[in-house]
């Protein structure tokens, strides 16, 4: 398979067209290689726009989705990163090549582990890899100028936005199937934060949170 031409494809394809036009983006994703990090029986469907299954009923999310949290968030080389599941760890690969500190948490320690493989493998050695439940926050190494939220939630919960930084930015997509937002958070004050609604889409829910109860009449 001819991964350099698939890659071409794909940002022109699919994450151009999804308005990711940072160049700063582009660059890192025709840099660090995706196929590297998805399972190995996905390899050849790594670029494909489609949402690759990990264990333990994960699933990565699609490239151009990835490629959007990294422009929405616009990181600078001196923030620290909060990356809530940290998955296949491409996601956590392309934080750690914009960002000065990435801490990434997952709730299987499976995943963890090979993500310290993969990201000494392409020498990205200022990411700590943690082992546990960050669904409702993670105040270990808080507070933080970014966090990213890898799964959907039902409802938006304050204990990630209270572990931002002032001027601090949380992605997070909220709902239930089939519908949910993603959304952008800014914290512009000490009990202040704007929202705004990016975009909708429909993504697996974050390890460790309970789904909303559901009432028949």
């Amino acid at each position: 398979m001819n991964f350099e031409q698939a890659r071409l494809n794909m940002i022109e394809q699919q994450i151009r067209t999804w308005e990711v036009l940072d160049q700063r983006v582009l660059d890192l994703i025709e840099r660090i290689h995706r196929e590297d990090f998805v399972p190995e029986e996905f390899r050849r469907l790594a670029l494909a726009d489609i949402q690759i299954p990990l264990d333990h009923g994960q699933y990565a999310l699609t490239p151009k989705m990835e490629a959007r949290i990294l422009q929405t968030l616009d990181l600078r080389s001196d923030d620290k990163v909060l990356e809530v599941g940290t998955g296949c760890a491409y996601l956590t690969a392309l934080l750690a090549a914009m960002a000065g500190q990435v801490i990434s948490v997952d709730l299987h320690p499976d995943f963890t582990r090979q993500a310290a493989a993969k990201l000494a493998r392409h020498g990205l050695h200022h990411v700590t890899l943690e082992t546990g439940d960050a669904a409702h926050g993670w105040s270990k190494d808080a507070p933080y100028d970014a966090i990213v939220v890898t799964g959907s939630v039902p409802m938006l919960e304050s204990c990630w936005q209270e572990q931002l930084k002032i001027n601090g930015r949380l992605f997070i997509t909220v709902g239930t199937a089939p519908v949910m937002e993603a959304m952008l958070l800014t914290r512009s004050g000490e009990q202040e934060w704007t929202r705004e609604t990016l975009f909708e889409t429909d993504i697996p829910p974050l390890a460790g949170v309970r789904p909303v109860a559901q009432f028949r009449f």
